[in-house]
């Protein structure tokens, strides 16, 4: 290997420690100062969601009773699209960019996650993208996941697999 690559993959190597390191420190932080709620440990309950993902879902979510319903909840998150259509034609596009953009993330990351970790959820995003583009199917298991969480937060139950896949 020429040494101008082996220079080049060590300093990549020290750069991926250094924000390794910070993403630590980032994290306990948030950790140690985050007022953690019961909702906390009901949202570690669903698949893909870990501590930062629960703990940015809790904190951006904030009490669920403001959500009349799922629907609502999953136009917070940004996991539905804002078309207007009138008489089988498109008429414009509302608020594309209302909701938490940082709530949103989370969902999604949630949803890439759980794709890889849940069998379940890897089938259900399987046949979404055998019929449609794999963004949309990724966008269909994050619309699923955030319902999910508006159930198990209103109701105060934990997440469980056959309610939300079949």
């Amino acid at each position: 290997m020429p040494p101008h690559i082996e220079i080049a993959l060590a300093a990549n190597l020290a750069v991926v420690h250094t924000l390794q390191a910070q993403i630590r420190v980032i994290e306990s932080t948030l950790h140690r100062e985050a007022k953690l709620r019961p909702e906390f440990a009901i949202l570690k309950t669903a698949p893909g969601i870990g501590v930062t993902l629960a703990t940015t879902s809790m904190l951006e979510t904030g009490t669920i009773s403001r959500f009349r319903t799922a629907g609502q909840f999953s136009s917070y998150c940004r996991c539905v699209e804002s078309r207007r259509v009138s008489n089988g034609r498109k008429k414009g596009e509302g608020n594309a960019k209302n909701g938490n953009k940082y709530l949103s993330w989370a969902i999604i990351e949630a949803a890439a996650v759980a794709m890889r970790s849940c069998p379940q959820a890897r089938r259900f995003y399987e046949r979404k993208k055998a019929r449609r583009l794999p963004v949309v199917a990724m966008k269909a298991l994050a619309h699923k996941l955030a319902r999910a969480a508006f159930y198990m937060l209103r109701d105060g139950k934990p997440f469980e697999m056959t309610k939300c896949f079949g």
